[in-house]
């Protein structure tokens, strides 16, 4: 994923004032704390992170059942463990752009997670280069294993993509050649895994297809043994001075809703009116993605997810500045309500552009959405955290 500063985008939103604290405790929690909030805070990236493992685990148990009998039922139960393993992984987005484990330090493993967008060419065959991609170079590349693949992933440029859920949708799925109004993702066959079958090299797509499952769970389990009970960036980020880990969670939660989802993931898509600005846009399944960011926003913010419920971001915003606080619920309400009524499949719906009657959805929620972004820095200025802008 591309990186941006928080203060990208944050002029694009109105109708915010930002107020001064004042106290007001019959939205607050008697429990909430700086401590409290940044130790919740942790507890559901751990959860998250945990799930978002388990269910990788679960996509590579699918993926070699599959390698072992390429059928087209194993095939098809691959695809479902795929767009099961997005639900978890969607919702830890939020955790980016915080200074955290995923895309921070020396060993952060988010280029080789999420990368996107990506240069399909460069995995494997693509409509009119059917002898494209790794996989069909056994010249230059002879063997096909998960240090090959990490080693030269982006080295050409930031869409030579070679590992992560969007390779893997992608070797899933294939390219999506129909027309958005057909309601239908990409078409590939299972037969160009299945020796003798469609497409050439279905042994080496087979390893590749493995490889990358077998990267994947890799870098999420690092990821959950840093945000573990007794991890070691869990220890750094608890001991941070309280308002710079608030600082790095609102950072995080800022910059996805008004860069990253507004923009990178739903306005350039709009604006180009080609599904293959989407996020998804092999699978179809962009509009869960931008629907899980949007709720893993909210997670953090109301600090809930998956039965860690504790004191939150919004306890404390409601203890110092109900107008704030109010405000900021209104706007996350008002996003949701906006995303839902964007069309699916998400490239229909980008289709006729902004001026269409349902591309003005989209628009409409990417104006929400940093209207929220505005909203959810007010509410850091409320408890005297400064994001940088």
């Amino acid at each position: 994923m591309k990186k941006f500063s928080v203060s990208a985008f944050l002029l694009a939103a109105s109708g915010i004032v930002f107020f001064a604290s004042c106290s007001d405790d019959d939205n607050a929690s008697p429990a909430a704390t700086k401590a409290t909030v940044i130790a919740n805070y942790a507890d559901i990236a751990y959860r998250n992170y945990l799930n978002a493992y388990d269910d990788a685990v679960a996509l590579e148990t699918a993926i070699t059942t599959f390698n072992a009998t390429p059928t087209a039922e194993n095939f098809a139960a691959a695809k479902t463990a795929w767009l099961a393993s997005r639900e978890s992984y969607g919702t830890t987005e939020a955790f980016r752009f915080a200074s955290g484990p995923i895309d921070i330090d020396e060993n952060a493993p988010e280029g080789l997670i999420n990368s996107w967008p990506l240069d399909e060419a460069y995995i494997d065959y693509v409509d009119g280069a059917s002898d494209a991609g790794i996989i069909n170079n056994p010249g230059l590349f002879p063997v096909i294993s998960k240090q090959t693949l990490e080693d030269i992933n982006q080295t050409e440029n930031e869409e030579s993509v070679s590992v992560g859920y969007h390779a893997i949708e992608f070797l899933l799925w294939g390219q999506d050649l129909t027309a958005p109004s057909a309601n239908l993702p990409g078409q590939r066959p299972y037969t160009d895994f299945v020796d003798g079958g469609t497409a050439s090299n279905q042994d080496r797509r087979r390893a590749y297809l493995a490889a990358c499952a077998d990267l994947l769970t890799d870098n999420l389990d690092y990821l959950v043994q840093q945000w573990q009970p007794s991890g070691v960036y869990r220890a750094t980020f608890l001991a941070l001075p309280e308002n710079d880990a608030l600082r790095n969670i609102f950072t995080g939660i800022v910059t996805l809703a008004n860069s990253e989802l507004a923009i990178e993931r739903m306005q350039v898509a709009l604006i180009g009116m080609d599904q293959e600005d989407e996020h998804s846009c092999f699978s179809d399944n962009t509009h869960r993605d931008i629907r899980l960011n949007l709720q893993g926003i909210i997670n953090i913010y109301e600090g809930n997810y998956d039965g860690v419920d504790g004191p939150s971001l919004a306890d404390l915003v409601g203890a110092a500045n109900s107008t704030v606080y109010n405000s900021t619920e209104t706007a996350i309400n008002e996003a949701q309500s906006d995303m839902n009524a964007i069309l699916t499949p998400f490239d229909l719906a980008i289709s006729g552009g902004p001026s269409s009657v349902e591309g003005a959805k989209v628009q409409v929620t990417v104006d929400q959405l940093q209207v929220l972004g505005a909203n959810l820095l007010a509410a850091a200025q409320a408890i005297g955290v400064t994001v940088n802008g």
